[in-house]
């Protein structure tokens, strides 16, 4: 299958994975500023603003998907799943991915008992429902939920409200799919197997993604951790410039 695709800028590859729930262009802003040093490429998963769906919809299949539009080594920023796609393509291609962006992104993202840094698994569970019978309300809700604690939680919403009407809304049984993989996905054990270097950018007060998680990943992958104050679950938004300052300084050090 092919992935839709923006590319911007010039200089090292740049690959830019989107989260569950919308699409490439929540980046945008991002990549206008990361292109004065990167070809930074935007791109959308498959059934997600203008991919096609893929059937299975697992990590092995994003992570494929992304190995075949991307021949040559390229540096990956994902946020929230896409950080979970972005793991399994390094793990899988180490040979093609030189570094890994883990923004506000887990291992595993439902709690488990041995694993309280991540979201409850009655709230994935109600938004599996929820979307069954409302697929609007279901969006604008989760949108809601990732800047839950931000300290400039209505700004950061408005900007993800309008990201998600820049393009198609992402395919029902997409996110159905997703929602799968947030509820089930472990890569804890995986971790360690990470060749890259490894950075983690992560909101002090996200609700979904813990800090505690960056910390967690931090010791496993001997990453660096930013730790954005007041942020929520959207840091590359509520705290635009430090983000992308501290993704510049990263992929420069390489």
């Amino acid at each position: 299958m092919s992935l839709y695709m923006e590319t911007l800028g010039q200089g090292a590859d740049l690959v830019l994975i989107h989260g569950w729930g919308i699409h490439g262009a929540v980046w945008q802003r991002t990549a206008e500023q990361l292109a004065a040093d990167f070809c930074v490429h935007i791109v959308d998963l498959p059934g997600c603003g203008a991919s096609d769906m893929v059937h299975p919809y697992d990590l092995p299949s994003l992570a494929s998907a992304l190995d075949e539009a991307f021949p040559l080594p390229v540096h990956v920023l994902g946020w929230s799943l896409g950080g979970a796609v972005g793991t399994e393509w390094a793990l899988r291609s180490p040979h093609k991915v030189r570094s890994l962006t883990l923004c506000a992104s887990s291992p595993c993202f439902m709690q488990r008992p041995d694993w309280p840094s991540a979201t409850p698994a009655e709230t994935l569970t109600a938004f599996a429902d929820s979307l069954a019978r409302d697929y609007a309300a279901t969006l604008d809700m989760f949108l809601a939920l990732q800047v839950m604690g931000s300290q400039d939680g209505r700004s950061v919403l408005r900007a993800l409200q309008a990201s998600l009407a820049a393009r198609p809304a992402p395919q029902q049984a997409a996110l159905m799919a997703g929602l799968g993989i947030l509820q089930q996905a472990d890569l804890r054990p995986r971790m360690a197997e990470v060749q890259c270097p490894v950075l983690l950018q992560f909101g002090e007060r996200d609700r979904m993604t813990p800090p505690e998680a960056g910390r967690w990943l931090a010791q496993a992958t001997q990453g660096e951790l930013v730790l954005h104050p007041g942020a929520g679950h959207a840091p590359f938004i509520s705290h635009e410039s430090e983000f992308v300052g501290a993704q510049r300084r990263f992929l420069a050090a390489l």
